[in-house]
């Protein structure tokens, strides 16, 4: 088994920057600095001018904050950059998602078909920016604004995988208890359920719920996901407690598949499922 990461995901936030990332945002806190004496002004004065304060700047230049992609556009405007500021946009969006998530999203854009199973929420490629945006803000320890800002980002950018074509094979099995947790509050919950929905029925996409009744259920060892690479062999891929493994090993590898197979026959079937989620949703 390889390890993806032994850190929890707290100690990841503040190492995030260590893959080459930060060296991103120093370049760029450096060219709006030069840029922004050159135009003879002051990080409270550029921060007036663009709607952010002193200290977003300070932080932004010193390479401790990136930029969003308004940031840098503003900033590219008032310092009369000719473009060379708002260039950065793609390589700081990048740079904004924490490594764990980077990682998990290669493996995702070069699958060609993935299987999921999840037991205590909603999975990340099927939230809502609602739900996810609640489920940081549960997160103990507390996280601050901005890194659960930047994590919401990171997981709705992965939900390009919908709309990539050639389209891969996506199954799900979500347990009944995920569909009724109500995280987030009530709207939160009907807007996630009629997520579900949305993407259930697409052509490319398979959504099972495992019933909570049911006495016989091969998934007690917890949640697990599956990625067939396009060129490459079947990666597994497991997470609790904020700590994360991907699985090369092919004998675990096969053990994971044959697992995920009797979680599926044990499960009701998608258009079951999917008339079992309209009822959750009429009672929601």
């Amino acid at each position: 088994m390889t390890t993806v990461s032994g850190q929890t995901t707290s100690d990841m936030d503040d190492q995030d920057w260590e893959d080459g990332a930060g060296d991103v945002l120093k370049t760029v806190g450096r060219q709006i600095k030069l840029w922004r004496e050159r135009a003879g002004l002051t990080q409270a004065e550029l921060g007036q001018a663009i709607s952010y304060s002193e200290e977003h700047i300070s932080s932004v230049e010193r390479g401790r904050r990136a930029p969003k992609p308004t940031l840098l556009d503003a900033a590219d405007d008032v310092l009369n950059a000719g473009g060379l500021l708002s260039a950065f946009k793609d390589d700081v969006e990048q740079a904004r998602y924490p490594r764990k998530v980077r990682d998990l999203a290669k493996l995702e854009a070069d699958a060609v078909s993935m299987g999921a199973y999840g037991n205590h929420n909603i999975h990340g490629l099927l939230q809502t920016e609602e739900y996810t945006r609640a489920l940081y803000h549960m997160r103990r320890p507390l996280l601050d604004e901005e890194t659960i800002e930047r994590y919401v980002a990171a997981r709705m950018a992965r939900q390009t995988i919908f709309s990539r074509w050639p389209a891969p094979i996506l199954s799900f099995v979500q347990e009944e208890v995920t569909l009724r947790r109500p995280l987030g509050g009530r709207a939160v919950m009907r807007g996630q359920l009629e997520r579900l929905l949305e993407v259930g029925r697409l052509r490319n996409v398979e959504i099972q719920v495992m019933p909570t009744d049911r006495e016989d259920h091969a998934g007690m060892g917890g949640q697990l996901l599956l990625l067939d690479a396009k060129n490459g062999p079947t990666f597994g891929h497991i997470s609790v407690q904020n700590f994360d493994r991907l699985i090369t090993d092919r004998n675990e590898v096969r053990t994971l598949e044959a697992r995920y197979g009797i979680i599926r026959a044990q499960a009701l079937t998608p258009r079951e499922s999917l008339t079992f989620i309209e009822k959750v949703l009429g009672e929601t």
